[in-house]
């Protein structure tokens, strides 16, 4: 098989900080546009207020309300209370530093680590861009937190694979594909079928005997993918984050209480009414504290998936992405604001033949990695 061909990465939503967004100008971009250097970026982290991008001759860049470089990066994780750094290291060691945000890169940083991964062969293939692995440490026995103390141990028998963290839960993909969650649960997002926290990760009883490929937090709602592509998501609903009926957006007057937004099985958008075929109300649902199943349009099988603070994106098998949740910013990739209870596909990708292999979220915008089909 010949070897794939790098793409660009894409930026929409909310640029409010002047990060990077591609050509976009104002506060924000409704449709994905091209990011500068995107061809020659491997791994993007973005916060609030500013975008983290580590291109593959590991140069690491910030744009937005933070700004400066380095080199010798192998990962890079930005928030708004630290920016994590995996630098180069002697043989096999790498060195973590952690910065605050507004001295990042200049002076010494906050705190600083060597670190030595668990295994060899944990460097991505050739060619392939990743959102990377931080905050999950090379070592996979500990991980970067936004909070002091900055360096935080786990058990050495959950044997981690991924770890993400929301506004206020962690949740944690162990090796043999089991889930595990922890931290606030007010809006259901640690999915134990409570509103209780968890002071220590605890296993998702629900979705035991399920093999799961990747796990995505968002402010306050949480999502995984199974090896066989089906997608479950729970947590809070606000904006339709989970793709379930919300009040929010049928009380939202004009935009969608009279003209509510539906898909066609292929995606595409028609309208409907509001209410249930028998005039009776729509159910709405706020809080899904339990994981529940969710079908894509045409029985699609998802691969990867992302969360920002209320908005979700799934990239399916054959390359498609779909977006839903807030939508204020642009942030769904729809040409427009409005936000959405149910999946809905990103055209643009359709449109211009482009295949999307990588999707991460910030918290009010989305950066997308994609190839021309027939290319790899």
């Amino acid at each position: 098989m010949a070897e794939e061909r790098p793409g660009p990465w894409f930026g929409f939503g909310f640029c409010g900080f002047g990060q990077e967004l591609g050509s976009g100008r104002g506060r924000q971009v409704h449709s994905p546009s091209p990011l500068r250097a995107g061809v020659d970026i491997c791994r993007v982290s973005a916060s609030w207020s500013y975008t983290a991008f580590v291109t593959r001759g590991g140069r690491l860049e910030l744009s937005g309300s933070a700004s400066g470089a380095a080199v010798r990066c192998k990962d890079a994780w930005a928030s708004e209370g630290l920016l994590a750094v995996l630098r180069a290291g002697p043989g096999r060691e790498a060195l973590l530093q952690v910065w605050a945000p507004e001295s990042a890169l200049r002076g010494e940083p906050l705190w600083a680590q060597n670190v030595v991964p668990e295994a060899e062969g944990e460097d991505d293939p050739v060619g392939e861009a990743q959102a990377g692995s931080l905050p999950l440490l090379p070592c996979a026995r500990a991980y970067v937190s936004p909070r002091a103390p900055f360096y935080r141990p786990l058990a050495p028998e959950l044997r981690a694979r991924q770890l993400e963290l929301g506004a206020e839960h962690a949740l944690l993909l162990d090796a043999a594909g089991q889930v595990f969650s922890w931290g606030g649960g007010r809006h259901g997002q640690l999915g134990h079928g409570t509103l209780e926290a968890e002071l220590e990760p605890r296993l998702l009883e629900a979705l035991q005997g399920l093999v799961m490929a990747e796990v995505a937090a968002g402010g306050w709602h949480s999502v995984c993918v199974s090896e066989t592509g089906d997608i479950y998501i729970w947590g809070w609903n606000e904006s339709g984050q989970l793709a379930l009926p919300t009040r929010n957006l049928a009380e939202d007057g004009e935009t969608v209480a009279r003209e509510a937004t539906e898909l066609n099985e292929d995606g595409s958008q028609v309208k409907r009414t509001d209410g249930a075929e028998d005039g009776a109300p729509a159910p709405f649902i706020a809080v899904q504290p339990f994981p529940a199943l969710l079908d894509l349009p045409m029985g699609s099988d998802a691969v990867k998936a992302s969360c920002g603070s209320r908005h979700t994106a799934v990239v399916t098998r054959t390359g498609e992405l779909y977006t839903w949740g807030w939508g204020k910013y642009g942030q769904l990739g729809h040409e427009d604001t409005t936000s959405l209870d149910r999946p809905r596909r990103v055209e643009y990708f359709v449109d211009k033949q482009l295949q999307v292999k990588a999707v991460t979220c910030g918290p009010w915008n989305t950066y997308v990695y994609a190839v021309e089909k027939g290319k790899s």
